[in-house]
């Protein structure tokens, strides 16, 4: 890695580290929204060097589908045992069961998109102003028009229309009662940023981001890992393949890749000849053209 690298990623950890600082300042209850995924481990780490040698000063919260890889909750578990982190889950589940979300039916049955009712619910529940979210400008278009502090109304939606000036990094946590903030710490870093850094820092990640053989279905040019929670259409088959995850989310629509990658250097060339982006493989994403923007209006991350 080059010392050009080297320095810009210290560049993207200062300022990220530094708009940790500015939520710790300016709020009163930031939770730092969890996935398990390699955005949000990398969140957790930024926050760490943040506060060192104390503990974060931020819950984490995780919003669970119930559908998750379960090495994704297997190394979530270790990792808040790790570091002493307080956690607080939102069930999907939970919110089917109270009758707020409806459960999909048919052959592409997802619970992702209800994760927006059950993550205004546990906002509102542990009334929290400020929540960290792992959103990088360069995944997806309606995600490039976030500010690094994203207003959201009493209604948790997002109004790309009125988001507040951010000069000179100074950031606006002025709100009204009801209304809350969407903290992006990692809006400047790109897929190429986070997995370099993560290899100079040493981070751990779960091994599905790791070459691995696993049962999957090739469905609209995505490959499915193979779950209780995936229904196979009529001529569609399981078949094993050498994959890995190179994004992490809810198993009904998050694509595997193929890949031989088993070290960080493999993935960093693989990213770098990729001429799709990560978000790609993610069947939630190809709903609609707006499949994005819509959700985040509706109160997604």
């Amino acid at each position: 890695m080059t010392s050009y690298n080297l320095n810009h990623l210290k560049q993207l950890e200062s300022e990220s580290i530094h708009i940790f600082r500015e939520v710790a300042a300016q709020f009163e209850r930031p939770y730092l929204l969890f996935s398990g995924g390699k955005d949000s481990i990398l969140m957790v780490h930024l926050a760490r060097k943040a506060f060192w040698p104390a503990k974060i000063p931020f819950t984490l919260l995780h919003i669970d589908t119930g559908h998750n890889f379960p090495e994704t909750i297997e190394f979530r578990d270790a990792l808040v045992e790790k570091y002493g982190c307080k956690l607080e889950v939102g069930l999907v589940e939970d919110s089917i069961k109270r009758g707020t979300a409806v459960e999909e039916k048919g052959p592409n049955a997802s619970r992702n998109a209800l994760q927006s009712i059950t993550l205004t619910e546990s906002l509102e529940h542990f009334k929290v102003d400020a929540a960290f979210g792992g959103g990088r400008r360069d995944e997806e278009k309606a995600r490039a028009k976030e500010r690094m502090f994203s207003h959201r109304d009493e209604f948790n939606q997002w109004d790309p229309k009125n988001q507040r000036p951010e000069l000179w990094n100074l950031y606006n946590g002025k709100k009204q009662i009801g209304e809350h903030f969407r903290i992006f710490p990692i809006s400047n870093w790109t897929e190429m940023d986070v997995w370099q850094y993560i290899k100079m820092e040493g981070i751990e990640l779960p091994n599905i981001y790791f070459t691995h053989k696993r049962e999957v279905v090739a469905r609209d040019g995505i490959f499915l890992a193979k779950s209780p929670y995936i229904n196979l259409r009529e001529g569609e088959k399981w078949e094993e393949k050498i994959v890995r995850c190179r994004t992490v989310g809810d198993m009904t629509c998050t694509g595997v890749v193929e890949s031989t990658a088993s070290t960080m250097d493999d993935i960093i060339g693989e990213v770098a000849a990729a001429r799709v982006t990560e978000r790609g493989g993610r069947t939630d994403d190809k709903r609609s053209e707006a499949a994005m923007e819509e959700r985040k209006m509706q109160g997604y991350f």
